[in-house]
């Protein structure tokens, strides 16, 4: 009975089957993070290691991968900027430690999201959902569209962004890669250029789910685009901060 209780409570939205591939190495962890996963509607899979975990990607299907911070024999950092480098699955990162640092580096490691332990089983299943529906590349619900829908490429300075490919790009064809967070942010940018959006705006925008007071997501996210798309990172053109308020495009957008 409490089982179905669970089940009820987590699998509440749940339309197709996942797989997670959980890297940690505590058993007991594993073991309740599998039948969360499970009864939440998605399947899953644990792995203790840096290793099990690119034999898994490499012979399985996986939609999302749960990283533990702080693995006894490695660093978790390490483990989802190596993944990173080869793939653009969705990626949360698990820490057991209370340290808004250690949120920021995870995330500026690669990371797309971050989850504190213990972690409230719900809350987990939410931002497991969310992180899937920004990734998803047919996902037909967006908090904010660039419109109208019949123009999916945009010109902005010197690059090119293809929402319907999900793509950026120089106008020399040099592709960027971007992870799902980055491209969430730079479409809410988009679609209203020079238009002062607060952190908080971003974070409901991009996340659905809410932040921490001491959230700096958006702050990382800020920044790891800006070494991407700006020519000079520290003194930014495209993407300006505007003191107590928050983030502006600051360059013309164009259809093409």
């Amino acid at each position: 009975m409490e089982r179905d209780r669970r089940r009820e409570e987590l699998s509440i939205g749940v339309v197709a089957k996942h797989e997670i591939l959980i890297v940690d190495d505590d058993e007991a962890l594993c073991e309740v993070l599998v039948e969360v996963l499970e009864i939440a509607g998605f399947t899953a899979r644990a792995v203790s290691d840096g290793s099990a975990m690119l034999s898994a990607l490499a012979h399985g299907a996986f939609s999302l991968v749960l990283i533990d911070l702080r693995l006894k024999q490695e660093d978790g950092m390490e483990l989802a900027r190596a993944l990173r480098q080869r793939s653009r699955i969705p990626i949360i990162m698990l820490t057991g430690k209370g340290n808004d640092t250690d949120r920021v580096l995870g995330l500026e490691t690669a990371a797309d999201d971050f989850v504190m332990k213990p972690f409230d089983n719900r809350e987990l299943i939410a931002r497991i959902r969310a992180l899937l529906r920004r990734s998803s590349e047919t996902a037909t619900a967006r908090s904010v569209r660039l419109d109208p829908v019949s123009h999916e490429r945009y010109r902005f300075a010197h690059w090119i962004f293809n929402l319907s490919a999900r793509k950026l790009t120089r106008t020399d064809g040099t592709e960027c890669e971007l992870t799902y967070g980055e491209f969430a942010l730079l479409e809410v940018l988009l679609s209203a250029p020079n238009r002062v959006f607060s952190r908080e705006q971003l974070m409901a925008r991009t996340h659905r789910s809410e932040a921490d007071s001491i959230d700096r997501t958006i702050d990382v996210l800020i920044l790891r685009l800006r070494r991407k798309i700006e020519a000079n990172p520290a003194q930014p053109e495209i993407i300006r901060t505007e003191r107590g308020t928050g983030y502006r495009l600051a360059v013309e957008v164009v259809r093409c």
